[in-house]
């Protein structure tokens, strides 16, 4: 069942109530003022979890740097290193 949260007018007064979503909003406030009740919006948080979002699945990806070009020297590429017989 959602929460809504109201306002008094009158009173200034915020809070909660537990309604069914077919249900009226309410009108009158506690303090005896009628009708200077209104509801406020508030805003949901929403998470998404797991795979198959795009924010769990792109927001923290950078691209990866180039490789450095190989000049040929075996102590600067990897590639051009010989391979040991161990």
């Amino acid at each position: 069942m959602p929460t809504y949260v109201y306002e008094c007018k009158t009173c200034e007064k915020t809070f909660e109530v537990e309604q069914r979503i077919s249900e009226d909003p309410l009108r009158d406030c506690g303090c005896g003022a009628e009708g200077s009740l209104r509801r406020l919006i508030q805003p949901t948080a929403v998470m998404f979890k797991g795979g198959g979002f795009h924010i769990n699945d792109y927001a923290g990806a950078k691209p990866e740097p180039a490789a450095p070009a190989c000049s040929g020297e075996p102590a600067s590429c990897p590639s051009c290193a010989p391979v040991s017989d161990n």
